[in-house]
């Protein structure tokens, strides 16, 4: 269960689903002005109300280097810190590679061709790409995700 509001950077990253439980909408509507449907009873039934210690996850993180945040059946989520110019090589992986500028600005460069992200900003590169250059325009941080 999630709140978004104004002033947040969120990565949302997630399974494939089709189901969404609406709590509450923040009263908006939609496209013909009517409140969209709430699923409270649903969501209640899905919810897990057991407490944690900490919600936080723990993880290293090296400048320059990918460190996993957190891996399930259904993807990988690593942290890269990007402080100076990577040669990436992905031939241990059998597929994309979306990465997520979470601080910074960053050059990916394949070929002759040149992508650049910046913080909020997202790049999908193909499972057939398995090597290329990322450059920072300034120190930076990216989201790595990927299916193992």
């Amino acid at each position: 269960m999630h709140a978004i509001g104004g002033g947040l950077l969120l990565a949302e990253i997630q399974q494939t689903s089709d189901i969404t439980y609406r709590i509450y909408d923040w009263d908006r509507k939609d496209i013909d002005g009517n409140y969209r449907e709430l699923h409270t009873d649903k969501a209640l039934k899905a919810i897990d109300f057991g407490s944690k210690k900490t919600y936080k996850r723990d993880y290293l993180k090296e400048n320059n280097k990918a460190s996993e945040v957190v891996s399930c059946p259904y993807f990988t989520t690593n942290v890269l810190p990007v402080t100076s110019n990577l040669s990436i090589k992905h031939y241990d992986k059998d597929s994309f590679v979306v990465y997520m500028c979470v601080e910074g600005k960053v050059e990916f460069i394949y070929e002759n061709q040149i992508e650049t992200i910046q913080m909020g900003e997202t790049l999908l590169v193909p499972a057939c790409i398995k090597e290329f250059e990322i450059q920072p325009d300034v120190d930076s941080e990216l989201l790595e995700v990927f299916i193992k």
